[in-house]
């Protein structure tokens, strides 16, 4: 009983979280955390950021700014529903954070945070804007948080602890399941944070993004001028936005022949 449960988890987990597009991102994914546990826990975690960032007189400084970023961020979530129908349901929410740091995040369910750092160390326009925030939306329609956290929380608890999790969902259980749910969730939003975005999902990103940008009227070719951009912003030290995936020759070439393949995009989007 104990291996048809865990082969029923495992099997169940194998999934992919987006429909087949232009950009062809198909890979299936092992997705064992539930979509409304990973969207609760990242509601959570967005909220605490949003207090620390409020306490700190850090959050949405500037409105023009700020105004600027939702605007643009609107017309690419009016785009979403051609990778997933259910994400134009989601709650989605835009702020910005003062700091100098060079990041920009998208959580599951799409709770975005812009930190300034990358918008002013970039100087980027409009295009590259949509750039960074299409990159990030990718991340939350791929789901790429929830398989990083699905991952993580197995590697915690196990397979069978995982499992025995899921199917005592809903009765009562022992003080110890209980508990050790508990630190799998928190564990889970922590590394939410903590773990990069291996080096595929960052390429799905990349190719989802900029076909995002290109649908919602943006110039897909602001992605490679944007990379160019972050690759020269420091000779010693690696952005974290760029952590797993360096800017480097090779990404800008995969970036240049994607913008362009999906040019006709930018330009249909246009003529509408």
């Amino acid at each position: 009983m104990k291996i048809l449960l865990i082969f029923l988890v495992l099997i169940s987990g194998c999934v992919t979280t987006t429909l087949k597009t232009e950009s062809d991102v198909s890979r299936m994914q092992f997705l064992l955390l539930p979509e409304f546990l990973a969207i609760n826990m990242a509601e959570d975690s967005y909220r605490e950021e949003i207090k620390k960032a409020e306490k700190n007189n850090k959050l949405n400084t500037n409105k023009k700014e700020l105004d600027k970023v939702k605007r643009i961020a609107y017309k690419l979530i009016d785009n979403v529903s051609i990778f997933r129908e259910d994400a134009v349901d989601w709650n989605w929410e835009i702020n910005i954070q003062e700091s100098e740091e060079v990041n920009a995040y998208c959580m599951p369910g799409g709770k975005i945070m812009v930190l300034t750092g990358i918008l002013k160390k970039t100087d980027a326009t409009e295009d590259e804007i949509a750039a960074i925030l299409g990159h990030e939306i990718s991340h939350a329609l791929r789901e790429h948080g929830r398989e990083r956290m699905s991952t993580a929380l197995v590697q915690h608890v196990g397979v069978l602890g995982f499992a025995a999790y899921i199917a005592n969902r809903g009765r009562t259980v022992s003080k110890t399941s209980s508990n050790v749910a508990i630190q799998a969730v928190v564990l889970g939003t922590t590394l939410f944070f903590a773990l990069p975005n291996g080096r595929e999902q960052e390429r799905e990103a990349d190719k989802m993004g900029i076909e995002l940008s290109a649908r919602a009227g943006f110039n897909p070719m602001a992605a490679v001028s944007l990379w160019r951009k972050m690759g020269e912003i420091s000779n010693s030290k690696v952005p974290e936005f760029l952590s797993t995936h360096p800017s480097n020759e090779n990404r800008i070439a995969d970036l240049t022949a994607h913008a362009k393949k999906l040019n006709k995009l930018y330009l249909d989007s246009k003529d509408n």
